[in-house]
């Protein structure tokens, strides 16, 4: 039922957006030598073998947080790059909520302008929470750079929180932007993605079933597909 390609790969040392969004985010690139550095290394070539499975687990000897790090960077500019493509079809007057599907509003919360819970459109919240987590990258005392430097104790619980709001845009592209995915040819990639990011967040227990929500039963038969294949 579903077509299940090969992730294209995009470069993974620097934070982007693809060009047809308003907004380019970058950072520096891992030095060679350094641990986060060998790890994305590592990652790219473990996705090379054609295994999700495999490429999610935790190198054998490496520090959980630089792994767990590596892996969010990335995901983050997969799924820009995959947003990037619907930009265009998502605007406040299509999109004016944050939805998936009428079921799921999703309402923007941050320690700085928004205090509250506040209703954004789709293409505004999805800014915000881009520019959230950017923040978090370039923050040295949450994502550090430099070897020796420590990860904050709560760095796991960080993670959390920015997986279950990376999810959302998974969703949004889904239940209102599919069509348009498949119309472009960047379903296999868009299934692949998130097939990825599922695998991993499962594996380090990032995200509930709870916040799967309106993706849960795809979600469900795509990962029992892929035990068959």
């Amino acid at each position: 039922m579903y077509n299940f390609g090969f992730f294209c790969k995009i470069p993974t040392y620097e934070f982007c957006r693809n060009s047809r969004s308003s907004k380019a985010y970058k950072a520096s690139p891992a030095r060679h030598g350094s641990s986060q550095f060998q790890l994305r290394q590592y990652a790219e070539a473990t996705l090379g073998s054609g295994s999700l499975r495999q490429a999610v687990l935790l190198p054998e000897g490496e520090d959980m947080n630089e792994w767990l790090a590596v892996n969010t960077v990335d995901f983050y500019n997969q799924i820009n790059m995959l947003y990037g493509t619907v930009t265009e079809f998502c605007s406040p007057q299509t999109c004016p909520d944050m939805k998936a599907t009428d079921e799921y509003e999703y309402l923007w919360q941050d320690s700085d302008q928004f205090k509250r819970p506040t209703k954004l459109s789709a293409p505004d919240y999805i800014e915000h929470l881009m520019n959230w987590v950017q923040a978090y990258f370039e923050n040295e005392s949450v994502f550090p750079s430099k070897i020796g430097v420590p990860f904050p104790s709560d760095f796991p619980h960080i993670i959390r929180t920015v997986f279950k709001r990376l999810f959302r845009v998974y969703a949004h592209i889904y239940c209102h932007h599919f069509e348009v995915i498949t119309q472009l040819g960047m379903q296999p990639h868009l299934n692949t993605s998130l097939k990825h990011f599922v695998y991993f967040a499962k594996e380090f227990d990032l995200i509930e079933r709870d916040d799967l929500g309106p993706l849960n039963d795809f979600i469900d038969r795509m990962l029992a597909e892929g035990k068959n294949k």
